[in-house]
């Protein structure tokens, strides 16, 4: 548990899932990826996370990637498996991503329009029970749940951490004060949003931005790490294009954007699926081709 801690105070790159021509789930294509993530020092690896279009597939595909991403990684950085939806699926993706040698459960916040906080405690506990004893990482999007019931959540055994993608940092500050202590606080919303997370005691962040260039994530980290808040957002500026254009359409271009640069830089991993918004616009195409070029990220460069 002291590794995935450690683990999570650096970056937790969000892998694509990757499609063939007949769409189907291709994780070999996610080999160049990893190996560059790995090279570049990215701290964890995360499959079937929101970047990896964890609602798009169906149950089978993400088993699927949950059994390939760790042979993938082949134990170079830890694998932290999402899981989630239906208890039932929620339950199989943990016992298979336990057996495929995954590091950690992140747990996502499950959809539904009726949960109670009390049914998402007991959601939560029932998947840690499921999990062969893998610590777990919750993934909030949704703070409404009220700071008693994150409290609870964290303070259920083998709890040991927390993505916070919300973008309300005295949420955040209350949270931490009523959880337990030794709660890992990550921010869970990507490179744009570590500077103020980490401001309120968030340390780590994830990031989409690791398929296309683990580097320049890896070099903000190192100034956060530091304190040097003034060269992480200079870095982070010059990163902006890239996130703005994932951004768009209601973050319907989120996933959209990876996979554009992605191909657009060498390693195409296939379309993002409806309901995401896909292809990019001539406009968003011409921003982020421009974004690659500039940063030498363009095939060919």
């Amino acid at each position: 548990m002291t590794d995935i801690q450690t683990a999570l105070r650096g970056i937790s790159g969000i892998l694509v899932t990757p499609f063939d021509s007949d769409d189907r789930p291709d994780p070999a294509r996610l080999s160049p990826i990893i190996d560059r993530a790995v090279q570049a020092g990215v701290h964890a690896l995360t499959v079937n996370g929101n970047t990896g279009e964890f609602y798009a597939l169906s149950a089978e595909e993400a088993l699927t990637m949950a059994r390939s991403v760790p042979e993938l990684v082949a134990g170079r950085a830890p694998v932290i498996a999402g899981v989630g939806r239906s208890l039932g699926e929620a339950l199989a993706l943990a016992r298979a991503s336990a057996a495929a040698g995954a590091s950690a459960l992140m747990i996502h916040q499950p959809p539904d329009p009726f949960v109670s906080p009390r049914g998402l405690v007991d959601y939560v506990a029932r998947i840690v029970g499921a999990g062969d004893g893998l610590p777990v990482v919750l993934y909030l999007r949704n703070d409404a749940i009220g700071t008693e019931t994150i409290a609870r959540l964290c303070a259920i055994e083998g709890v040991l951490g927390v993505k916070w993608a919300t973008p309300n940092p005295m949420n955040l500050v209350r949270a931490i004060a009523a959880a337990p202590e030794g709660v890992t606080w990550v921010a869970g919303l990507a490179e744009v949003w570590a500077p103020p997370l980490y401001a309120v005691g968030a340390r780590g962040f994830t990031s989409g931005l690791i398929n296309v260039w683990p580097e320049r994530s890896m070099a903000i980290h190192a100034a956060l790490d530091r304190g040097d808040y003034g060269e992480a957002n200079r870095l982070i500026a010059e990163v902006r294009v890239f996130e703005d254009i994932r951004a768009e359409e209601q973050n319907g271009a989120n996933v959209s954007g990876v996979k554009w640069a992605l191909a657009a830089s060498g390693q195409d991993c296939g379309p993002a699926r409806p309901p995401a918004a896909w292809p990019l616009t001539a406009d968003q195409q011409r921003r982020l081709g421009g974004f690659l070029q500039a940063n030498g990220l363009a095939a060919g460069e």
